[in-house]
């Protein structure tokens, strides 16, 4: 049994800004977000199936990746949900039509344990999220792997 491990990259433009925090990340500003998400498997062995020789079509993990992480975040406003934010998010200001309130503090490492829940909820059976790693600048990243969880 060969387990052969995909990954597949995505790109997004999120702004976001830190609740309370005692930096220059208090304020509005944005990011240009690269994920990286890699998932194993077998590939496929029955010859009269389509996806004969694929762990999981590519088409199929950008299509999840797309649908929950990258269509919600792309040019978003992502801001911790409070009431002060709150207020923002539902004034009529076309400038915040697509702010996004989270529950949590929007860090990098925040926004990648969002990903991985929504990650173990929509991929097929089939195969094993093994790493997601989000790169807030090109130089900052965090990462989650399996082999790191308890």
């Amino acid at each position: 049994m060969a387990i052969i491990r995909l990954t597949k990259e995505f790109k997004f433009e999120t702004a976001h800004a830190l609740d309370n925090y005692d930096g220059l990340c208090k304020h509005i500003h944005g990011h240009s977000y690269k994920l990286f998400i890699t998932v194993a498997g077998e590939p496929c062995k029955d010859s009269s199936n389509p996806k004969l020789g694929m762990v999981m079509d590519f088409g199929e993990l950008k299509k999840i990746v797309n649908t929950g992480i990258v269509d919600p975040l792309d040019h978003a406003l992502l801001l911790r949900d409070t009431e002060q934010n709150r207020a923002l998010a539902e004034s009529k200001d076309e400038k915040f039509y697509k702010t996004t309130l989270v529950p949590y503090q929007p860090t990098c490492e925040n926004m990648i344990t969002a990903m991985v829940e929504l990650l173990h909820k929509e991929l097929p059976s089939k195969v094993t999220l093994k790493e997601v790693t989000l790169y807030e600048t090109a130089s900052s990243k965090a990462a989650w792997r399996v082999e790191d969880q308890a």
